[in-house]
């Protein structure tokens, strides 16, 4: 898809520099904004993405909607936590405090934000994100939002970002190097109730997850790999589980592959 870089209307030089900045990282043309709508800046350049870098950071405007960073269910999530009541991603890595992980496929990256926020300051998550346009986007909100809780925002800073195919950079990475390894691919059957989603769609990878890429996985992991789909999807069943963590009526399920024996 053909996509431009601009800014708001009234841009500072810190956007404009970003937008910039953005553009050649992505190597995309940086159109500047003057007084043009945004829809004639997409007619006239034959865009079907934009990013507009505000003074709030990047937006991303899709046919399916607006993407930008946010906390999403991350925080909702966290509160839970907090007040004592299970996350099933939790329990599913049996993560706590100290561990590390490695999340595949970050994307908005609400589940590293739960990760980083549970192993905490001694812990360690990484994230891999194979589309750039995401990986900048969220590596700009890890390293600039501020939650109204300083121990969420201290999780987000945590957070490793990188750019890469995750089968490749699995395929790379030594043997027991992370507790935890984590995929939460596009879903082969969407979740249409999640909005937050829809425009995610225009931009991630949507390829299934690669077996091979769970053996490996297999082999990096200390404690668990652990695989995030719908529930009673198929693609649960190409592989060996150890076990299925989920709610009755939650729509989504975890697969667990136990691999410290």
């Amino acid at each position: 898809m053909q996509l431009i870089v601009t800014t708001g209307i009234h841009p500072t030089e810190a956007t404009a520099q970003l937008a910039e900045s953005m553009a050649k990282t992505l190597q995309v043309p940086y159109v500047r904004r003057g007084k043009q709508s945004l829809d004639f800046l997409k007619a006239s350049h034959r865009a079907e993405l934009l990013v507009v870098v505000k003074k709030q950071g990047p937006v991303v405007i899709t046919p399916g909607g607006e993407y930008f960073f946010h906390l999403s269910m991350a925080e909702l999530r966290i509160n839970n936590l907090k007040n004592g009541k299970p996350d099933h991603m939790v329990e599913a890595m049996g993560l706590s405090a100290g561990m590390s992980v490695l999340d595949c496929t970050m994307g908005l990256a609400t589940d590293a934000i739960v990760a980083s926020f549970v192993a905490g300051a001694a812990g360690q998550v990484t994230g891999i994100e194979h589309a750039l346009l995401i990986a900048q986007i969220t590596e700009y909100g890890l390293r600039h939002f501020s939650a109204g809780d300083e121990a969420v925002t201290m999780a987000l800073r945590r957070i490793q970002v990188v750019w890469a195919d995750y089968y490749e950079y699995l395929c790379h990475v030594p043997d027991k190097s992370f507790d935890i390894v984590y995929f939460d691919p596009m879903f082969r059957h969407p979740i249409h109730s999640s909005s937050n989603l829809k425009p995610l769609r225009y931009l991630a990878d949507d390829r299934p997850l690669l077996p091979d890429a769970v053996q490996e996985a297999c082999r990096i992991a200390r404690q668990r790999v652990v695989i995030k789909e719908t529930r009673n999807s198929a693609e649960f069943d190409k592989f060996a589980l150890s076990g299925l963590y989920g709610g009755k009526y939650s729509s989504v399920h975890y697969g667990v592959i136990q691999v410290n024996g």
